[in-house]
């Protein structure tokens, strides 16, 4: 796709598949409105559509996508908080039941952080990529004299725990957790290998899924 264009035709598609005959699943979306059971927070990589490679119908996943797929701490001082606005929305409203971080191999945004190829002029990329900043750390005590492929895999998966040690910093995901009601997972989309690893805590590893 390189037009709006394309888009649009894409759009004449779907809406042939869908709205030409009778469609239920939309007229149920719409009469009862969205249920997901399963919200995803993912990057927005254009190459990583949660909905696609976990093929998932609409209405299946409330989904929060930014730059590497991480969740900031809890924090009200009075800024704009997309991210975690989209996190109270899902949980206190939606009741959602599963938090998955959804991150991927390949990410530009880790490999930002990693080598340092944030500008300076950066208005925003810098002070976000900063909530990442213990994966990095603890990847450079660690494999420190790791190959560059091992050094950003790792990255990639100490950023997802980094995010599911932040959501556990929102009372009210806090609370949900520790009375059964809702879980936290980390999974990690090989997207060179065409796996899905999710973080085992008993291991303290990523195990293909």
């Amino acid at each position: 796709m390189s037009s709006p264009a394309q888009l649009i035709e894409g759009f004449s598609r779907f809406r042939e598949q869908h709205f030409a005959k009778d469609d239920a699943l939309f007229r149920g979306l719409v009469e009862q409105g969205q249920t997901p059971k399963i919200l995803v927070v993912a990057c927005c990589d254009a190459r990583v559509d949660p909905a696609l490679i976990l093929d998932c119908a609409p209405g299946d996943l409330f989904v929060i996508r930014n730059v590497a797929n991480l969740v900031p701490p809890a924090e009200n001082q009075g800024h704009y908080h997309g991210t975690s606005a989209a996190l109270e929305f899902g949980v206190r409203k939606l009741n959602v039941g599963h938090i998955i971080v959804l991150g991927h191999a390949h990410c530009g945004g880790i490999h930002a952080l990693l080598e340092g190829d944030m500008l300076k002029e950066d208005a925003f990329i810098s002070e976000w990529m900063g909530i990442a900043g213990a994966a990095r750390e603890r990847v450079s005590r660690e494999f420190a004299d790791a190959g560059s492929t091992a050094r950003h895999r790792a990255c990639e998966q100490h950023a997802i725990l980094v995010s599911l040690d932040n959501l556990m910093t929102f009372p009210w995901i806090c609370e949900r957790v520790e009375q059964g009601t809702l879980a936290l997972h980390g999974w990690y989309f090989d997207i060179e290998r065409g796996e899905l690893l999710g973080y085992n805590a008993v291991a303290r590893r990523f195990e293909v899924l």
